[in-house]
């Protein structure tokens, strides 16, 4: 069995689909919906560009060498309503063969352990997140009744009237506050309403960031937001553990209050360990610089635009 049209356009809802290549936050190049090199199907890279005809391709091939015949061992007998909601549930976790709510359907459990089950597969991170939440749900009405909830995400994402930037992927109101305070944290000013983030903003870090600038919020904008942060928070974290504090190199001579008794003493004795040290930081912010160098373009954008743009193509 495959997965249907509305299976497929039911996953795209909630991945996503980009037509132009971004890095995901773990930083691989990623393109269509939510498919990497891992896919085996395509090969993302800097500056590819699919149309949405290939995006539909890829995604109906991916399926078929990597998630259909799965889905299709652990759910015999499935009809396409329920295949499809498995091929959802192992499109995002990889787990259709150790799922309990899987082993319940298959001995015809009663609907609400299955929902249960279901349920139960809504964290990330350790912590429960809406955007799971509201997939499991989806997921279930599509296996237990057939409802293709939210199938027309990506096709109509609606035009708003007042000034703010569209989302194509489903996002909570608590979701919304983190984006917008993400957004400020980096300089880009989100506006003063709070259920959502102004397209213009959206537009230009779509723009300092190498992505489709349409002020459309979907999976590469929002990829491209979390990696900028991540990259801020690890430099920081990096230029404090080199140097003592946020302030510059100079600081590294500086030992907190609560350094260890005989470690300032120690540093005074053996005055070699403070070049070591400061080397060792150095090549850690090298390092973040090279992971992070899609954000490090947007940085450079402005005053060394071919430095970016060459950053943004390797």
């Amino acid at each position: 069995m495959q997965t249907s049209e509305q299976g497929r356009a039911f996953l795209e809802g909630h991945e996503g689909v980009a037509l132009r290549a971004y890095r995901c936050p773990a930083g691989k190049w990623t393109i269509g919906a939510g498919l990497t090199a891992a896919s085996g199907v395509v090969v993302p890279k800097a500056g590819m560009v699919i149309t949405r005809t290939e995006a539909n391709r890829l995604l109906a091939l991916a399926l078929m060498r990597n998630y259909e015949p799965a889905v299709g061992a652990a759910m015999p007998g499935a009809k396409q309503h329920e295949f499809d909601a498995g091929v959802s549930f192992h499109f995002n976790t990889g787990a259709i063969g150790r799922a309990t709510w899987v082993k319940r359907w298959r001995v015809k459990a009663p609907v609400s352990e299955i929902r249960a089950a279901l349920g139960e597969w809504r964290k990330g991170g350790g912590k429960v997140l809406p955007g799971l939440v509201l997939r499991r749900a989806e997921e279930f009405e599509m296996l237990a009744y057939g409802r293709y909830a939210g199938i027309d995400r990506v096709a109509t994402v609606p035009v708003r009237a007042d000034g703010l930037a569209r989302f194509a992927v489903p996002v909570s109101e608590a979701e919304i506050a983190e984006i917008r305070k993400g957004f400020a944290s980096l300089g880009f000013d989100p506006g003063t309403n709070a259920h959502g983030v102004l397209a213009t903003t959206a537009r230009e870090f779509q723009r300092r960031y190498g992505l489709t600038v349409d002020g459309i919020i979907g999976r590469a904008t929002l990829s491209a937001l979390q990696r900028a942060l991540d990259a801020r928070v690890k430099v920081q974290a990096g230029v404090v553990g080199a140097g003592g504090s946020a302030g510059g190199v100079t600081a590294a001579r500086e030992l907190p209050e609560a350094a260890p008794a005989g470690l300032a003493d120690a540093l005074s004795a053996a005055p070699w360990i403070e070049p070591i040290i400061l080397g060792l930081g150095a090549i850690w912010l090298a390092w973040l610089a090279w992971t992070y160098r899609d954000a490090l373009a947007a940085r450079l954008d402005r005053r060394f635009p071919r430095i970016a743009a060459k950053l943004r193509s390797i």
